[in-house]
């Protein structure tokens, strides 16, 4: 019996392909020795693809459909628990064949679906044991498993994230020497790794790898060019070095809100962080990204004021910039890439109210009219940017700042569960009172409405009609 002989979706594929010779391999033997959850199914198949993938679908409720042209897979998506089979024909004459021409040894493992031994030409059970990755091939990039694709760099640092894993010195080496190669991949698949790495628990260790070995140089050079950006007395590290603890502070504060913003509104943030956002990201996720690139146009906005000062101004808005071109270069959703503007373009607003304190109503609603739409999200990012400086003078603004976000929190909420408030007339009933014309000074009259209703100063149409008179008035 081998270890997956009594999974479920196990005894469908063998029921489904009786008689013919398929293993199953990759990623689901290594998960399943591992103990940790399968979540799919990954078959290799002595023969065509296709009407073993077609019998799966049949028997799990499933519909199948062609995933590779270039390789000739199948994918089975089942309808009702959603498990997916992937079934790809057999590459090379022998199950060892196949097994040899695959990225690392901890992938190159087969079970026979009908039951059996696990195959393992490749020693890839021993590494499991020692917890290592090792690429396939000879040793020389050219000759290694790299030069088969040139994602497998990328996707050697995502796979240790994701397992705790670490390279062997060998793999190092050719990881390190195939990393600039990794962008010839398409964006997509490039992304589709970074995420993976980035969701991952161990995403901060994920980040340190895949920077060691060259892999963010290639494929997110704006981040490698955070190294050695020195910073101001307020801050105890460059900027690169900061950046990476603002990720940890974000990751931290993502599974234990109340840690910041107290056991009222942790459930709150909670829900809301866990919501799915876009590119297969919830809001908690995607978040983890806003952290990384928050601060990366510093380097292109770096000035040394005398006396040992440093100024970035301008970092925030010229980071939205960058931000859109690196979500462009790797084909995120627009949806993404706004968001992680938006965040970037106003990381500084909550720190430069510290110091207003008390703050007004209306000072209240200028911040979260500013941040809109991610009200929620930059005032959760600016508390891991603030934890995560500690230079001078750094506990007593550490507390300040925390102790204004959780101020803010709560309207931020309500914010987002209500929307923005609106005016406590219409614009025509407004356009008629005034014998205003419709034009830029109605909208801002009506912007200023919206204030109005919102501190409580002008929440009836006799009201809002008084105020935008005497704005007109006394603009």
């Amino acid at each position: 019996m081998n270890v997956l002989d009594e999974h479920p979706r196990v005894l469908t594929a063998r029921n489904a392909l009786a008689g013919a010779r398929a293993w199953i391999v990759g990623g689901t033997v290594r998960d399943a020795l591992l103990g940790r959850p399968v979540v799919d199914l990954d078959l290799a198949l002595d023969g065509e693809p296709e009407p073993g993938a077609r019998a799966i679908a049949r028997e799990a409720n499933g519909v199948a459909f062609q995933l590779s042209e270039q390789f000739g897979a199948w994918r089975v998506h089942g309808r009702d628990d959603g498990f997916t089979f992937d079934v790809s024909p057999l590459q090379g004459a022998t199950i060892e064949d196949d097994l040899s021409r695959r990225d690392f040894s901890v992938n190159a493992i087969a079970l026979p679906l009908a039951g059996g031994d696990p195959i393992d030409p490749q020693d890839g059970i021993p590494d499991l044991e020692r917890r290592r990755l090792r690429v396939l091939g000879a040793d020389s990039v050219e000759t290694s498993a790299y030069a088969t694709d040139p994602l497998r760099p990328l996707r050697l640092a995502r796979l240790a994230t994701e397992l705790g894993f670490e390279p062997d010195e060998r793999t190092e080496r050719l990881t390190l020497e195939a990393a600039h190669a990794v962008t010839k991949a398409s964006p997509e698949r490039i992304f589709g790794e970074l995420r993976r790495l980035m969701v991952a628990e161990r995403a901060v260790a994920g980040l340190e790898l895949a920077d060691r070995l060259g892999l963010i140089a290639a494929v997110l050079p704006e981040v490698s060019a955070l190294h050695g950006v020195e910073q101001s007395h307020y801050h105890h590290l460059d900027v690169h070095g900061h950046t990476i603890e603002v990720l940890g502070e974000q990751i931290a504060i993502e599974r234990d809100p109340a840690r910041v913003f107290g056991p009222e509104l942790a459930p709150r943030l909670e829900e809301l962080l866990a919501e799915p956002f876009a590119d297969e990201l919830t809001r908690a996720q995607a978040l983890r990204f806003a952290a990384l690139l928050h601060d990366i146009a510093k380097p292109a906005t770096r000035r040394e004021l005398g006396d040992g000062r440093v100024s970035f101004i301008g970092h925030d808005t010229v980071g939205e910039e960058v931000i859109g071109s690196i979500c462009r270069r790797l084909r995120t959703s627009e949806r993404l890439r706004e968001f992680l503007g938006a965040i970037a373009r106003n990381h500084l607003r909550l720190g430069f109210l510290v110091h207003e304190r008390p703050l007004s109503r209306a000072a209240i609603y200028g911040y979260l009219s500013n941040c809109s739409p991610v009200e929620v999200e930059v005032t959760i990012l600016s508390c891991a940017d603030r934890l995560a400086t500690r230079g001078r003078n750094a506990e007593e603004a550490i507390a300040k700042h925390v102790e204004l976000a959780r101020e803010l929190m709560g309207p931020a909420l309500e914010w987002r569960a209500s929307g923005p408030p609106k005016p406590a007339l219409r614009g025509d009933a407004l356009a008629r009172a005034l014998g205003v014309d419709p034009g830029p000074e109605l909208g801002e009259l009506m912007r200023a409405l919206a204030e109005a209703a919102y501190t409580g100063e002008a929440t009836t149409p006799d009201e809002a009609v008084a105020y935008a008179r005497r704005l007109r008035h006394n603009p």
